[in-house]
């Protein structure tokens, strides 16, 4: 019986090995400060002091298009798609690449880029769209933010793969991928989650400074003090860089609301958000685009820039995405683009001209 026991002690020993190496391997743990690869296929100019710098933000939801509800997107779980088809991802990636085309940003912050998902049929779409703007975008620079090669969801059951990516018309002289303070979960389950980050490029400028843009995806929903928590990390980097001399802009969806705008949501459509939102925290120190006037004055409408896949809503109905700056740059002109991109994305493009600032 001892010796019984003993060789069960040790199978279970072995199992909880073997869990524990099948576990690693198939999960990410990515360093707290990573340098990131500048990708530069063809000779980029250096950015002038004292020049106007066109910037688009955008989620473009992994090119899922807008003809589904997926499971992830009811508060119940029990949203009935589970991918898109092949054919709705060619017509998202057509359409995105057209809006970029057309507005022709200096530099472009994508959200939610899949790499080797099960759930976008493991499309490198980074690579895809590059293809159709490399002669725009002659250097890139990459960052995931939810990596794992088996997720055990019974919705996934496969391999996620999820990016940030900047693409700039201009020299990138640094690139550094930064995590953000994640959501408490037990041990096991932590290693399945996304992994909200920012991905931070330095652009040169002709004078010898250097200009730092900032791509970011937040944490969507309230999840205790994440949000709070990944905010404030955020804040931090933007106080390092401002007192550093440092002109920053950053981009991105915050997943929080602007003042005003949780009210204006029906009760049923709250939940996640806070009334206090936590973006508080950075429009308090730095100027904000869309500002809290913009998002929730009388033109507010024309600020939206989430339209959710929920069939009882018929257009966009919060704001989302933003970008804040340094006070060494100016603003010019800001405007979401909503005529054509109702299609595309449950996120609509945020664009802005900025004037850098001339240095010394």
């Amino acid at each position: 019986m001892t010796r019984a026991l003993h060789y069960t002690c040790l199978s279970l020993i072995l199992v909880a090995a073997l869990l524990g190496l099948s576990l690693y391997s198939l999960t990410w743990r990515p360093a707290e400060k990573e340098t990131l690869p500048v990708s530069c296929t063809a000779q980029a100019p250096v950015l002038v002091a004292g020049q106007a710098l066109k910037v688009m933000t955008w989620n473009v939801q992994y090119l899922a298009g807008k003809r589904y509800v997926f499971w992830y997107e009811t508060a119940d779980g029990n949203g009935k798609d589970e991918r898109p088809t092949p054919a709705d991802m060619a017509f998202s990636l057509d359409e995105v690449s057209r809006v970029i085309r057309d507005e022709k940003p200096d530099l472009v912050l994508l959200q939610e880029v899949d790499d080797n998902a099960k759930a976008s049929a493991y499309q490198d779409q980074l690579k895809l769209i590059l293809e159709r703007v490399a002669d725009l975008y002659p250097c890139s620079t990459q960052a995931f933010d939810w990596k794992a090669d088996f997720v055990p969801d019974w919705h996934i059951l496969g391999s996620v793969g999820r990016k940030l990516a900047i693409l700039s018309r201009y020299q990138v002289e640094h690139a550094e991928r930064l995590q953000l303070p994640l959501a408490p979960a037990n041990l096991i389950k932590r290693q399945f989650l996304p992994r909200p980050a920012l991905l931070l490029n330095y652009l040169p400028l002709s004078n010898g400074d250097q200009l730092a843009v900032i791509n970011t995806q937040l944490a969507p929903f309230a999840q205790n003090d994440t949000q709070l928590r990944q905010v404030q990390a955020t804040t931090q980097l933007l106080d390092k860089l401002e007192s550093q001399g440092t002109p920053w802009l950053i981009g991105g969806d915050f997943n929080l609301l602007p003042l005003g705008q949780y009210l204006r949501l029906p009760a049923n459509l709250r939940g996640g958000y806070s009334a206090d939102s936590e973006l508080h925290v950075l429009w308090d120190k730095y100027p904000m685009i869309p500002s809290n006037n913009e998002a929730s004055g009388i033109d507010r409408e024309q600020w939206l820039t989430f339209y959710p896949n929920n069939p009882a809503i018929s257009g966009p109905d919060r704001t989302l995405d933003y970008f804040f700056y340094s006070a060494k740059m100016r603003r010019v002109e800001a405007q979401v683009r909503q005529d054509d991109t109702l299609k595309i994305s449950d996120h609509l493009p945020l664009v802005a001209r900025f004037l850098l600032p001339a240095g010394q």
